[in-house]
Formats: C-alpha cells, structure tokens, sequence
C-alpha cells in the first residue's frame, strides 16, 4: 500500500528566486519548484505576467490548482491508483476519485526543492523522491532546469532511478497572454495544436485507451482559432471534461524538441510557440479556477481566466499498452526538453504563420 501522507505540506520555508534576461523576468519557488511570475512585453514593450499563481506564498501549500508547479512523478491521471511493472502490481495514492491525480497528495508540486546552481538568468532544482513514497517504487532523483534564454523560457529535466518505475514529468503553468492580472478569459486566445488525433476519455477522465480523429469535431486545432469557438459545443468529451480538459496526440515523431502548440491573444499581440520532446500535450482551459484565493495581482481569477498546455506522457499510459511507455529502468535518464517562446504578432496571419 502507499505510504500515508497528509494532504498539507507541513514546515519548511517558501523562498523565492528570481532570474532575468531582457525584456523578461521570471520568480520561481522552492515549493514544487513553481514558476509564480514571468513578465513578457506585449506588442507596445509593455510588460506583464502572464502566467497565474497565488499573492500568499502560503496558499502553496496544499491546494490543488498546481499553479507553475512540477507535476509528478506521474503528471496527469492513473486510473484505479494502480498499475504493473513486471508482473507486480503498485498501488499508488488516489486523490481524483478512485484516480491518482499528479501522484496524489503530497506530488512534486508539494515538494521543497533543493537549489543546486543560481546564476542571473538561470536555476537549477534537485529532488530525491524516496522509494514507495505515495506508492511509487524506486528512489528517483529528478533536476530541473530553468534558463531564460533570448526568446522565452528552457524548461528541462532528467530523473534517474535505482528501481523499475515510471516517469511522467511536466510544467503546469496556466497562461493567461492578456497579463495574469486583466481579468479577461482566455476564451477569444487564438489556439493552434498540430494534433489530428486525441485521445478520448471516460466519465472520470481517464483515456478508454483508444484514438479519435479531430476532423469535423471541436478538437481539431490544427487551423487556428479562438478557445471559446467550440467549447461550449454538443460533444460528449467536452461535456466530461466541462470543457477542454484532453490529451491532444501531437503528429510526427517525439523525442526531439519541437513545437506542440501555439496561443496567441490578439489583444496585447503576445505569441507563445510551446515546445516539446513528448508525445502528447493536454490542453485545461482552466474550467475549474472560480473562487479560489486572491492571485498574484489580488484579483480573484474566473472559471478560464487561464489554461494549462502542458507536454507529457499519455494520461494512464502505465495501464495503457498502447500508449508510449512511461517506464524508466536503472542505467537509464529521463528526459524531458521544453520551452515557453515568446514573440508578438499585429495580425492572427502573422502570429500562426
């Protein structure tokens, strides 16, 4: 059985680090290794942040919105909390109904990260999750690296292990290009996704381990448009995931860095080109955020005041033959390369040209 942990994270000190390289700065957090602000100019050279988080550090600590934080050691869902690796069966922490959610409670967005290298426009974190804690096996040691570079944000990562595990590691910042504090929605941010396929979920959002084609149906991104066009359409997957809330099956091959979507807001001329090593992406267009606590300008964010692009792994992909295998073996490294690039654009032509 998993270990028990609490739902809070208890003691230790939320400290924040700050890099900058012009035109953008970014503060992170020891706490889940969160990305709390990144300033990027709009079309007029004026900066804001444009990603979401909390105005009290404390509010961090065990809240399950994982705003900027590392999601892990398994990013996304496991359906039943469990899965094989050789014969035996591991029962992970549930905390998503029967389901384990970002590895339970107590995942690496509620970790306290140890500060390996700071330099002005760089960081990097180190983390030793222990073998078994919230039921995963193997003692897995896990660096992740920001580096403010020209034109945007490097994320990477690595992880080793001493024991047969899985590894499924992304950033979850939700993005809001209009500036974290315009109270505006993220419904008229223009979308591009290169997927022609998605991978359809059940009544828990857990992939029935299947493919859908994107043509003719509100998934298909491949021609850019806004967010809320179809997102109140009647599909059965947007109604169970009370809107975007899917794993898109980015086309061509993965394993090299590329670009898995891009958004732009047509307001503030803001374009951002993610990029990614892994198979997939899953879109969340924030379709949950309404009362949490005050963000980081004070406002109190509404339900898509954000939205989360975040590369990874197929959900359940452990419990999925079919899906990309999620396994990390001793001798081997995980890794895990993306980027958050930014430009601006006048016109929708040139922002997805």
């Amino acid at each position: 059985m998993p270990r028990q942990v609490s739902w809070l994270v208890e003691g230790g000190t939320i400290e924040t680090i700050e890099i900058a390289r012009e035109p953008y700065r970014a503060q992170l957090l020891n706490l889940g290794a969160a990305l709390r602000i990144l300033e990027v100019p709009d079309r007029d050279g004026a900066a804001a942040n444009v990603v979401l988080g909390y105005r009290d550090l404390e509010e961090y600590r065990g809240h399950p919105r994982f705003y900027g934080a590392v999601a892990g050691r398994y990013a996304n869902r496991i359906g039943g909390a469990r899965f094989s690796l050789d014969g035996v069966e591991h029962r992970v922490a549930a905390n998503n109904g029967a389901n384990s959610l970002h590895s339970g409670p107590l995942g690496f967005d509620q970790q306290y990260w140890t500060i390996e290298r700071h330099d002005a426009a760089s960081v990097t974190f180190g983390l030793l999750s222990p073998d078994g804690f919230n039921g995963f096996p193997g003692n897995l040691h896990t660096q992740l690296r920001y580096a403010l570079e020209e034109d945007g944000l490097a994320i990477a990562f690595t992880a080793t292990t001493d024991r047969p595990t899985i590894v499924n590691l992304t950033h979850h910042a939700y993005f809001n290009l209009a500036g974290e504090a315009s109270g505006r929605s993220i419904l008229d941010h223009m979308l591009q996704i290169p997927a022609s396929r998605m991978t359809p979920v059940d009544a828990t959002l857990i992939p029935t381990g299947g493919y859908r084609e994107v043509v003719g149906t509100p998934f298909d991104f491949r021609t850019p448009h806004a967010i809320g066009r179809d997102i109140g359409a009647e599909d059965e997957q947007l109604r169970l995931g009370h809107g975007y809330d899917h794993n898109f099956v980015i086309d061509g091959d993965f394993g090299k860095r590329r670009r898995v979507a891009t958004l732009f807001d047509p307001g503030t001329g803001r374009v951002l080109d993610m990029e990614s090593t892994e198979p997939g992406v899953q879109l969340y267009t924030g379709n949950h955020l309404a009362n949490g606590a005050p963000g980081t300008g004070g406002g109190i964010y509404a339900a898509r005041g954000g939205l989360c692009l975040e590369p990874q792994k197929f959900p359940d992909s452990p419990n999925k033959p079919g899906f990309p295998s999620a396994r990390l073996d001793p001798g081997a490294t995980y890794r895990h390369d993306m980027a958050f690039r930014f430009r601006v654009a006048a016109t929708v032509k040139e922002a997805f040209a």
